[in-house]
């Protein structure tokens, strides 16, 4: 891994000293007859390999979505927008840029805007489509690409909005075309990580009191019921394989249920989420022993009766009592895997992550009942049991309030904020460990009179992981769990629990600041937003200029202004030694009229808003499109040193700033 990160850096550094323009997206346009009235404009995308093309539809804080405008005449009407455009399935998996669940596309894609002609002549009609691509490393700015179609058919009469209703829930129901070569590595590794999860939560509740003391019952029955050894395996697999039929088939109804639709929508709708915290919450009070969740008792006698039958019949209903029996165990651990797996996204994940599930509480079954013999190495029923029980528990109660962070994140209601987070985490853990040393006792719990080596351990291990959470609340990354807890810019102060901003070097005092400055947060360092105001400040005070080409959506900027720019041996430097100009590519305000100007890069275009004007300021100036992008320049506009992009370095980037401000001086 460290060699490939390291060609990683080496190809990145190569490509930033070898500034270019990158286009990773090419986009072509068709039509398709659906009827003589009625078209589809076609928008097909080639996507470069190992990058990204984003859904229409993205959340909050997310990439910027891709969107489609096509210009409808206004005095001589010759065509009618049916609807918005429709996309294909994509992808929709965790995007470690953005930190979420997002939909994007792979390889190449296609979009369909409905429209109906209202004239028989040869109409050509002009659109264009904005869209940001990102790979591992890096994003473009949002880009917006001419598109032009020109088709003749037949007038038809103006849709009514009943008609249209219709139409666009026809167009709900379509799955638009896909091409063999599509591959979601992501969406794949994903569904690994679904299964090998639900695969050790198997083995998890075969630990469970319902669970465990079941296994020499059921071996001893088809022991009994067996003539020969051959017979005793064949039921055996049968048993093993009807407990995993049983099993994925809950999956099947999950996802049939649901629908690709509503799973993809999972992993921000704050509804959902809401509902998953509090599903959570009841199922870890049960593990905890505040109830038990049982199925009726109707459902076990009648399911028995039928296990009576015997034969093949006989066996399926035997695996399905077991399934009913040990529900107030596995019931917590098989809501909890459907509530992660269609979370996730993707409509296979709950059918995976039952068939991992159902495996391994399958193989012991079934081998034991094969091969009787290995009964005699089972530890004994006892306290134990219940004990994993109990820490079942409390990770259902940590993992519940992911959920609920997720929702204050897309409402943005700042309840949950990093530090709240980490702190209940850590009373979560705090507690399980104290209960694992015996200083708790909880419900159908048996006295304890000694610890065992395994619970010892447990218990070290869950106060290891208590303590490394605790300098999170003083602003410790917390890599391990970065996946969890909200990132550390949502949160009462960025960066810990007593953390002073002007800490990391003394800085000026700007109680006066100059026209077009403020204070970047959480910082304070001294930032323009405007290229001339910078400029003319750092000429005034005489000092270099640092560009800052940047992004709100742009992950690695962020990332940059945590990890980098907060360093003790960085911060002074930004706040004391270089003017700040942060020039954001993808702001969407308007430029005021006098400031429209035409672009250099696409003749007969206009660069209408404020993040296109840097946008394109850095393409020409610098030949690059990609962000974050730092520049060290004199007052003459010349570079000091040669700009870099992505540097999480440290010391690489303090020498690179300390090399420009020495050729300034």
């Amino acid at each position: 891994m460290k060699k490939i990160f390291g060609l990683f850096v080496l190809l990145l550094a190569f490509y930033t000293a070898n500034a270019q323009i990158l286009d990773p997206v090419k986009f072509s346009t068709s039509t398709e007859k659906i009827s003589d009235t009625d078209y589809y404009l076609v928008i097909t995308a080639a996507i470069d390999n190992g990058w990204h093309l984003y859904s229409q539809t993205v959340p909050d804080d997310g990439p910027i979505p891709t969107t489609i405008f096509i210009t409808e005449s206004d005095s001589t009407k010759t065509f009618q927008l049916i609807g918005k455009p429709i996309e294909e399935k994509g992808h929709t998996s965790f995007d470690k840029t953005f930190q979420m669940d997002i939909k994007y596309f792979e390889e190449t894609t296609t979009f369909k805007q409905r429209i109906r002609l209202l004239t028989n002549d040869k109409i050509d009609i002009n659109g264009e489509i904005e869209f940001m691509a990102c790979d591992d490393g890096q994003c473009t700015p949002p880009t917006f690409k001419d598109l032009s179609f020109s088709l003749q058919g037949k007038a038809g009469e103006l849709a009514t909005e009943d008609e249209i209703k219709n139409l666009t829930k026809e167009k709900k129901n379509e799955v638009t075309k896909t091409t063999s070569k599509k591959t979601n590595s992501g969406s794949e590794k994903g569904l690994w990580t679904i299964f090998l999860i639900a695969f050790f939560s198997g083995f998890a509740a075969l630990l469970t009191p319902c669970v465990f003391p079941m296994i020499p019952m059921t071996v001893s029955f088809f022991t009994k019921q067996s003539k020969n050894k051959a017979i005793g395996m064949r039921n055996a697999i049968i048993y093993g394989l009807s407990i995993v039929i049983i099993y994925v088939f809950l999956g099947l109804l999950v996802s049939a249920i649901f629908g690709s639709d509503a799973l993809n929508a999972l992993a921000t709708n704050v509804w959902f989420n809401l509902i998953f915290f509090v599903l959570l919450v009841v199922f870890a009070a049960s593990f905890l022993g505040a109830f038990e969740i049982v199925l009726p008792s109707s459902w076990g006698t009648k399911v028995d009766a039928q296990a009576d039958r015997g034969g093949m019949i006989g066996i399926f209903f035997m695996a399905l009592a077991l399934a009913i029996v040990s529900f107030s165990c596995t019931g917590p651990i098989v809501g909890t895997l459907l509530v992660e797996a269609a979370s996730g996204g993707n409509q296979i994940g709950p059918i995976i992550g039952m068939l991992g599930f159902s495996l391994a509480i399958a193989l012991p079954f079934a081998l034991f009942a094969a091969f009787p013999g290995w009964l005699n190495s089972l530890p004994k029923s006892g306290g134990w049991l219940n004990t994993v029980k109990v820490v079942l528990g409390f990770l259902e109660l940590a993992l519940a309030f992911k959920f609920l962070s997720q929702a204050d994140l897309v409402l943005q209601l700042h309840w949950l904020e990093r530090e709240v987070f980490i702190a209940i985490w850590v009373a979560i853990f705090g507690t399980l460990a104290l209960y694992l040393f015996g200083k708790i006792r909880l419900p159908h719990d048996s006295p304890l009179t000694h610890i065992s080596v395994g619970r010892l351990s447990l218990g070290l291990l869950s106060l290891s992981f208590t303590i490394y959470m605790l300098p999170g609340l003083w602003g410790a990354p917390l890599n391990l769990i970065s996946a969890f807890p909200p990132p550390q810019e949502y949160s009462e102060s960025p960066y810990g629990v007593g953390y002073t901003k002007t800490g990391g070097g003394s800085t000026e005092s700007h109680q006066d600041l100059p026209e077009g400055a403020h204070l970047l947060a959480p910082h304070d360092i001294l930032a323009f937003n405007d290229y001339d105001k910078g400029l003319a400040y750092a000429k005034k005070i005489n000092k270099p200029v640092m560009i800052d080409f940047t992004g709100w959506a742009c992950v690695n900027c962020r990332k940059m202004e945590q990890n980098v720019w907060a360093k003790s041996n960085i911060l002074p430097i930004l706040k004391n030694d270089i003017v700040l100009i942060s020039l954001y590519v993808d702001d969407k305000r308007k430029l005021a009229e006098d400031e429209i100007v035409d672009s250099q890069l696409k003749p007969g275009k206009k660069l209408k808003y404020i993040g296109q004007k840097w946008s394109e300021l850095q393409a020409v100036k610098y030949k690059t499109n990609t962000q974050p992008f730092y520049v060290l320049m004199g007052h003459d506009e010349e570079n000091l040193i040669d700009p870099v992009g992505y540097t999480p370095d440290v010391d690489e980037y303090h020498n690179w700033l300390t090399e420009g401000i020495s050729s300034f001086k």
